[in-house]
């Protein structure tokens, strides 16, 4: 695998789920270390299949999914048994299946908040047995508040945080 190395303070485009606590904490980690976001909803972006794929890189197709997504915890669908298609397909029907965040800076994508080369990239150290990646709401069945549209045209979330 290829290393790159940034210099902070690059500008990032960052796609969340517009409430979601993990994200926000990731957004927190990677303006400490001095970066400007673009923070983006996930949830509208207009995907393609096209567009999608690069963030996976050459992850397995069941690590592109939020396995905290309702249709996956219900075992409505079943990552390991996807082609790339299929996978690919789903999510841009159901944008929520999509492992989050997605980041993407010069030339660089990624999904999901785990150590790797690309947050390596960015100046991200993750201590041993820190989880930014998963659920912060935990439990059997987390659920997040809704974001209205209000909400996302005035910028902030259920809980006030800037979006």
């Amino acid at each position: 695998m290829a290393t790159f190395a940034l210099t902070a303070p690059a500008e990032l485009v960052f796609y969340e789920k517009p409430g979601c606590l993990s994200n926000a904490r990731q957004k927190a980690r990677l303006v400490a270390v001095g970066h400007c976001l673009e923070v983006r909803n996930l949830l509208a972006e207009g995907w393609t299949a096209e567009r999608l794929r690069p963030f996976f890189g050459a992850r397995p197709v069941a690590e592109w999914f939020n396995t905290s997504a309702p249709r996956v915890r219900k075992g409505e669908i079943h990552p390991e048994a996807l082609s790339e298609a299929q996978a690919l397909a789903l999510m841009v029907a159901d944008p929520l299946l999509i492992r989050r965040p997605l980041i993407e800076t010069a030339g660089l994508c990624d999904c999901g908040f785990e150590p790797g080369p690309v947050l390596a990239a960015l100046g991200v150290e993750l201590e041993a047995g820190e989880d930014l990646q998963s659920c912060s709401r935990g439990g059997e069945a987390p659920t997040c508040p809704e974001v209205s549209t209000s909400q996302l045209n005035s910028g902030r979330s259920p809980a006030g945080v800037r979006l």
